[in-house]
């Protein structure tokens, strides 16, 4: 990521370090006979750097939003779906973009999915990259400790891309 973007690559790597914070999360979604009654898991983008998800049974319910509407992204077998979080979004200064996404339901199979979310390391400044800030003459996310950013970040409901805008300046 860090060649694509022309940078020094140390730069981004002393943020995502051997101190890397990672989670994992199990989802499980029953079948449900009124699938348009429900919604699997709120609209939001991820806040963390990258999240990892295996559609365990490739059944569909994962969703991301484009141009305004809902597009089903359709399991593969055996394949990874990989998201960039709001915490790229922030480093690289918007360059690169968070994805809003959701889970739905199926009305006749269960779906599961496993995320692995990875973060940038505990002590690590959340915020854009200085050499991205000279090229673009901006910054356009304000700077806060991972803590700090976390304390924020759960301290609000899952919605959309709500506290990405809190980090916009």
């Amino acid at each position: 990521m860090a060649i694509a973007l022309k940078i020094n690559p140390e730069e981004m790597k002393k943020l995502f370090d051997d101190d890397l914070g990672q989670i994992m999360r199990m989802n499980y979604y029953p079948p449900c006979p009124q699938p348009d009654q429900v919604i699997g898991l709120s609209p939001h983008s991820d806040s963390t750097g990258v999240t990892i998800l295996l559609q365990v049974n490739e059944v569909e319910g994962l969703q991301i939003r484009k141009n305004g509407r809902w597009v089903s992204v359709k399991p593969l077998p055996n394949a990874f779906v990989v998201n960039v979080g709001d915490m790229i979004e922030i480093v690289t200064n918007g360059t690169y973009r968070s994805i809003e996404h959701r889970g739905v339901v199926n009305s006749e199979k269960e779906r599961i999915s496993i995320g692995t979310f990875h973060n940038m390391g505990t002590g690590k400044e959340v915020g854009p990259l200085r050499s991205l800030v000279e090229r673009h003459k901006a910054s356009f996310f304000r700077s806060m400790s991972t803590d700090e950013y976390f304390k924020g970040l759960f301290s609000r409901e899952l919605g959309g891309k709500a506290y990405l805008d809190v980090m916009r300046i």
